[in-house]
């Protein structure tokens, strides 16, 4: 990407924001557009900073991490939001996808696993692995199971008619696109995709897009989900 990806920091703490910031600041691909200190600061701060991806505490006093990246998501759908916190806790991963989130980092990873993540996430190539997705299954099952749809995790401004659970896949989905969405549910990135069906990167791009437009689904978070509930991929 021309320029590299934009990004604003948000942390109620000052010591945190200066460690992603040295973070993110040690990739070239990354330049970091602006700061909060709260979820009322980093809403603030949306229009000059025009950020394409916001690291976003969890935590903070007066507006969570939470509520204000569905504000965020509502107002700008076509910017990224990774959450950052120090629990791994499933409940907050699972109300974080439903608030729009992309990722999820944890605070302890080493500072070169969070730039390539970023990275994934900035160029919509962040897998996701089988514990999370699981984590996923489990937090949704515990809050009605098998009586919700796919459509409870998409988060504020998509759509509500996607699959019900238990319903076969779609049909209109064309066998290249059910081979992608087999390969990236098991976690692939669209590098590892094309290189395991003999296609260019771009071509796995344009697929996965149709796909999630296809499915009425958000990410590649919410299409890995997907794929678990249908039984595409077993856990």
């Amino acid at each position: 990407m021309d320029g590299g990806w934009r990004i604003l920091l948000v942390d109620d703490h000052r010591h945190a924001r200066q460690g992603m910031r040295e973070i993110v600041e040690g990739c070239p691909d990354f330049t970091v557009v602006g700061e909060a200190a709260s979820g009322e600061e980093a809403i603030g701060r949306m229009p000059d900073a025009r950020p394409d991806l916001v690291l976003m505490d969890i935590h903070m006093p007066g507006m969570g991490g939470l509520a204000a990246s569905k504000l965020i998501k509502e107002a700008y759908p076509s910017v990224k939001i990774v959450i950052v916190t120090v629990s791994d806790e499933p409940a907050h991963l699972f109300e974080a996808l439903k608030k729009g989130a992309q990722g999820y980092l944890l605070k302890n990873l080493n500072p070169s696993a969070w730039r390539e993540y970023l990275r994934a996430v900035a160029s919509d190539d962040a897998p996701l692995s089988a514990d999370i997705a699981l984590s996923i299954l489990r937090e949704f099952a515990g809050r009605g199971g098998a009586g919700g749809t796919a459509a409870d995790a998409r988060g504020p401004g998509k759509r509500t008619e996607g699959p019900e659970i238990g319903e076969p896949p779609r049909e209109d989905l064309t066998p290249r696109e059910k081979e992608i969405l087999l390969e990236v549910a098991r976690g692939l990135t669209n590098r590892d995709v094309a290189a395991a069906l003999g296609v260019s990167e771009h071509t796995v791009k344009n697929h996965l897009k149709n796909i999630l437009q296809k499915l009425h689904l958000g990410n590649r978070v919410q299409l890995t989900r997907y794929a678990y509930e249908q039984g595409i991929v077993e856990p």
